[in-house]
């Protein structure tokens, strides 16, 4: 059962007037909690910051904050705990207030049941039909208007598939609905999605990228066109959730499991 606190009040309100509501103006973070402690939970924090750097406020998580965060992970084994801010309320324009009024929305939720499942077997990636705008002033961050990704999931996703592939307007492949890509070659040399223009560059993916280097890989970020899906022997995709999971197939394109992605479960304590 979900349990929402809004500045931390149980069950609190979010007032009608809140930018967040209005105009999406604000971020968050999904957190992995396991065996009763928030996975990476400095790196969710400096994520947070720096977006709200680049929507134009300051945060930085408080003492109060962090011990409810604290608090909530040790009453869960495993789950989920969100964490969304907004720059508060504001007047009907599009204009930011001077004062600033943060919101801070905390709330709980299980782990998705078929996560450990996709983990152990991997998963099916089809293109979706919509495609991501290019705005490099909001690329990266995860922000709360995400209406691009609302229509991508308003259509179900076709038999034998599992998510959606996701391409920018210049065909290159960014990402899945909900999750970043990367790609490994037949030299083993790793490569993830450029995000300079669109995309959301995950906390999980900043962690699988240091995990890829400590164990010695190579990893090249750059723009990928989906016509070279066809380079690669293998692909996974990585968010805060799921942890790893290989792709088996992207449209018509096979991959096999790399070694590599056991490997980083391991390194980062990623296995569900």
């Amino acid at each position: 059962m979900m349990t929402v606190w809004v500045n931390g009040v149980e069950n609190g309100q979010v007032k009608p007037v809140d930018r967040g509501l209005a105009y999406g103006d604000g971020l968050f973070a999904t957190m992995r909690v396991s065996h009763h402690e928030i996975q990476f939970l400095t790196g969710h924090f400096n994520r947070l910051s720096q977006g709200a750097k680049r929507l134009g406020f300051d945060w930085q998580a408080s003492p109060t904050l962090k011990a409810h965060l604290h608090q909530q992970a040790l009453t869960m084994e495993h789950g989920c705990i969100k964490l969304l801010l907004t720059r508060g309320s504001g007047g009907r324009g599009y204009a930011a207030p001077s004062q600033l009024d943060i919101t801070e929305v905390v709330s709980t939720h299980p782990i998705p049941k078929h996560y450990p499942l996709w983990q152990q077997r991997g998963i099916a990636l089809v293109s979706s039909d919509v495609t991501l705008g290019r705005q490099p002033r909001l690329a990266g961050i995860k922000h709360c208007n995400r209406l691009e990704q609302v229509l991508i999931k308003s259509v179900p996703i076709p038999l034998g598939f599992d998510d959606y592939l996701v391409l920018d307007e210049q065909d290159l492949v960014i990402e899945s609905s909900m999750a970043n890509l990367f790609f490994v070659d037949k030299e083993q040399a790793v490569y993830t999605p450029a995000l300079s223009h669109s995309g959301v560059a995950g906390m999980m993916r900043e962690q699988v990228i240091n995990g890829i280097l400590a164990l010695g890989f190579s990893v090249h970020v750059k723009p990928i066109p989906i016509s070279r899906l066809t380079d690669f022997s293998a692909a996974f995709v990585t968010n805060s959730l799921l942890g790893v999971v290989d792709v088996t197939r992207i449209n018509d394109v096979m991959y096999t499991s790399d070694p590599l992605t056991q490997m980083l479960r391991t390194e980062l304590n990623l296995v569900l």
